[in-house]
């Protein structure tokens, strides 16, 4: 009986379960919150990019990053300071600690941070750089180091900089700090135009100076490409666009492409682009989505190319994305009456190898118009082995016009033409010698330290006499003898060095940063670079030097303030940390924000920075662009 009691009691309870579900108000489905899609977003796109990854998506994260840091740097002489403000003191404090410094290590003698703090041999600095766009993991950078505000640094001149951490957007201590992106460390230049004899001009300050090639990347700077219209099947479509034109390579993470949503599409940059990731970029927006005959695109190109001339830029862009197959179409205008057309199909032809576009390509960089004449002669410096290349090249180093010269060298240079004469002075810097017809020294600041000679016969006038830096330098030379006396006094104490030697700029060049030791007994002044040119310089502006004295423009601060001028944001929207694991996740959120960097004149009491400005006057000396 109990057996049969049981079934019908849970059906009872079934049975008015469903009678009382019934009288419970139910939901409207209409009412349910929907995640609504984002709307499409409208694209101007010129006819001629129709097809491509540009006509459907919008490149994100595509921007140089300002980073900044408190650095410490040592290897000062008397000129550091031992004041700062008390939370950036602790600040390095704490970073000394975490660096090890202070332990015991074996019997070697223990540094003491704080005493090391108290020293006016170092200093308190801020160290800032701008990361290229898109750079890849341990991408070398220029660093700007200058004198952190709050203390009495009166000179960095001869300092290295420890290890120092690199983060976007303004400079805070404590928990507020950001996750670092890059580190910088290294030996400091000072701007080395000064001329402490002459105390009628302002000198040049002696508190900014900086660290060529110091800085480095920690991580890959996320690309993303932004769905105009979100479409999961027309993402993957791309995605499988893209890894066919840039299949993985070794050493590469994932596919170049990765399809995140129907919204959003990552770019990992394959490592044989790392040094090009700009160039990359630009490849990757122009390549078409459906391959058709290749030919066929091209050709078509080309008909559109000659009905908008205006479209020259992203012709050849395409052409280039194409490949090597569109090379028969870009043949055809390699002698196009108009410039604009003719440059473009002579651009892609470079850039895809074409040995035809060599004779072109000289006879732009010799004749062509003055714009178009150093872009000519740039687009020859990636090309495969020609001795025609170079031999057509070695004449513009005679060239009136001076960018002509410089861009002709350069690309020489990297071509490794034996014509220009390279030696390296221990680790500081390199000498290199190219003949000219117009004698003149160019002066480096970017990249690697370099002394550039133009004219490989390039002697001191003598007589001479030349007393400079307070009495610590002097020269002195006979009319009719094959060398100088130079006298250099490294500092107040020091024995000063007595030496004579050779009336040749380069060997004087090599003389004056030589260090002498037991590896190296060659005798030489062991000054710094910066001390070497500045000792150059001196001689030039004193008239001991045949020719001009030229200097590559100082592109880091300019970048800096530019990209500072084009942003006001103080967060990194591209790496949104994760609260539960900490680790930085890709995010969608804040894309649209065309900038990273912060304003850079937050005050010192917030934890932020404020920065100072370049003296503009000082001995003249000729500033060329590159």
């Amino acid at each position: 009986m109990r057996l049969i009691f049981v079934p019908l009691f849970l059906a009872f309870i079934g049975v008015f379960g469903v009678c009382a579900c019934s009288n419970i108000e139910k939901a409207d489905p209409t009412l349910a919150p929907k995640r609504s899609a984002r709307p499409p977003i409208p694209l101007d796109v010129d006819p001629i990019m129709r097809g491509t990854i540009a006509s459907e998506t919008i490149v994100m994260g595509y921007q140089p990053v300002v980073v900044r840091g408190y650095g410490f740097v040592v290897g000062l002489k008397g000129t550091g300071s031992r004041t700062a403000p008390a939370e950036v003191r602790q600040y390095i404090l704490k970073e000394m600690m975490r660096y090890g410094l202070g332990e015991t290590s074996g019997n070697s003698q223990v540094i003491n941070p704080e005493a090391l703090m108290n020293s006016e041999d170092t200093a308190i600095v801020i160290v800032e750089a701008l990361i290229p766009a898109g750079a890849p993991r341990n991408t070398p950078f220029d660093v700007r180091v200058y004198a952190a505000p709050g203390t009495s640094t009166t000179s960095l001149e001869g300092g290295t900089l420890w290890t120092t951490e690199l983060r976007p957007g303004v400079l805070l201590v404590g928990s507020r700090e950001i996750r670092s992106m890059a580190e910088a460390k290294g030996p400091i230049i000072i701007n080395p135009f000064s001329d402490d004899s002459n105390r009628t001009q302002t000198m040049v300050n002696q508190l900014s100076g900086r660290i060529l090639n110091g800085g480095k990347s920690l991580k890959q700077l996320p690309i993303k490409l932004v769905m105009a219209t979100p479409s999961h099947s027309r993402a993957r479509l791309i995605a499988s666009a893209i890894n066919s034109n840039y299949p993985r390579e070794p050493g590469q993470r994932g596919e170049t492409a990765n399809g995140v949503s129907g919204e959003l599409i990552t770019i990992d940059v394959p490592p044989s682009w790392y040094k090009r990731s700009d160039e990359f970029v630009e490849l990757l927006r122009h390549t078409s989505v459906n391959v058709g005959p290749i030919d066929a695109t091209a050709t078509s190109i080309a008909s559109a190319l000659m009905n908008n001339p205006g479209a020259a830029n992203a012709a050849s862009l395409r052409w280039q994305a194409l490949g090597p197959k569109s090379i028969t179409a870009t043949r055809t205008l390699y002698d196009y009456a108009e410039e604009q057309p003719r440059f473009a199909a002579l651009q892609a032809g470079a850039r895809l190898n074409d040995a035809l576009v060599v004779p072109q390509l000289l006879a732009m960089a010799q004749t062509g118009s003055a714009e178009l004449r150093v872009p000519a002669i740039r687009l020859l410096q990636r090309m495969s082995i020609n001795p025609a290349i170079d031999l057509g090249l070695r004449p513009l180093l005679d060239d009136s016009d001076i960018d002509v010269r410089l861009a002709a060298y350069e690309v020489l240079r990297e071509r490794r033409d034996p014509i220009v004469q390279s030696q390296m002075v221990g680790k500081k810097f390199r000498i290199d010698v190219v003949p000219s017809k117009f004698p003149m020294i160019y002066i480096s600041q970017s990249g690697q330290p370099a002394i550039t000679i133009f004219d490989n016969e390039m002697n001191l006038k003598t007589p001479m006499s030349l007393r400079s830096w307070d009495g610590n330098l002097m020269f002195k030379g006979e009319e009719g003898e094959s060398t100088v006396s130079v006298f250099y006094r490294r500092g107040l104490g020091v024995t000063p060095l007595v030496d004579q030697v050779s009336l040749k700029v380069p060997e004087l060049i090599r003389f004056l940063g030589h260090t002498t030791d037991a590896a190296h007994p060659a005798s030489g002044m062991g000054m710094t670079y910066s001390q070497t040119i500045g000792a150059i310089y001196a001689l030039s502006s004193n008239g001991f030097l045949p020719g001009t004295f030229k200097v590559e423009q100082d592109r880091i601060i300019a970048a800096i303030a530019k990209a500072g001028a084009e942003a006001e944001r103080t967060d990194r929207p591209e790496f949104i940390e994760d609260e539960s694991t900490g680790s930085d996740q890709p995010s969608i959120a804040g894309m649209n924000v065309p900038g990273l960097t912060p304003s850079l004149r937050p005050s010192l009491g917030t934890g932020s920075i404020s920065t100072d400005k370049n003296n503009p006057n000082g001995p003249k000396t000729d500033i060329v662009p590159r």
